[in-house]
């Protein structure tokens, strides 16, 4: 398989998925739900299945108007830093000198082969967990699965609870797996995300597997 879209082609013709996309497109036209349809696939979208090197795992789109763009962790600009992201530059600032762009939008990690990935794809408007259970949680373990089966020398980044046990079949033997808590403040403030220098491990290994390493600095 060559592409992203014969992969979700291929998951869309699936029983599970036909059921998910029933109840997701009849909310759709009921209820506002984040982010915007036309936006659901983005990670994919920026992040070619060729270009894959480093995948960083979320849970659900942030359900706040205008945050949510198909991206883990990910924030349209001009919306403020929603707290996890916060911590995330937190990191990044001590690992690798980055500066603080103003803005949350990930999309530059994503071009460079950043597989950004929620659990969930989609929530309702203030309503977080709200699409949780419905399937998106079976896509996206596929998703894995076929990174782990098909492709060599990636790196996953599981952040928290939620993330190690979604990841618990991925190959350790092909691809490195980096885990720490979640950069959530109360995950944070416990000391379980400061100094776990994810970012330049990833590199690192990149690198020793003969691949360009991430820039991870965003343009201001």
């Amino acid at each position: 398989m060559n592409s992203w879209k014969e992969f979700i082609a291929l998951e869309s013709s699936k029983d599970y998925y036909q059921k998910l996309k029933q109840i997701v497109d009849s909310d759709y036209e009921k209820e506002t739900i984040y982010p915007p349809k036309e936006y659901i696939f983005n990670a994919f979208k920026y992040c070619p299945l060729d270009k894959v090197k480093v995948i960083i795992l979320g849970q659900d789109p942030y359900h706040g108007q205008g945050q949510a763009h198909g991206l883990s962790f990910s924030v349209n600009k001009g919306i403020g830093l929603p707290p996890s992201l916060r911590n995330i530059y937190g990191e990044l600032q001590t690992d690798i000198n980055f500066s603080n762009p103003g803005h949350g939008d990930l999309t530059e990690w994503a071009k460079q082969g950043v597989l950004l990935l929620n659990d969930v794809l989609t929530v309702k408007a203030g309503q977080a967990a709200s699409h949780q259970k419905l399937g998106w949680e079976q896509f996206t373990e596929n998703v894995i699965s076929f990174l782990s089966n098909e492709k060599d020398g990636l790196v996953f980044m599981l952040w928290g609870n939620h993330a190690f046990k979604k990841g618990k079949n991925i190959d350790r033997l092909k691809h490195l797996v980096l885990t720490s808590g979640h950069p959530s403040p109360m995950s944070a403030n416990q000391g379980k995300w400061f100094g776990n220098k994810h970012f330049s491990q990833a590199n690192n290994y990149l690198i020793q597997h003969g691949k360009t390493p991430i820039n991870w600095q965003l343009s201001f």
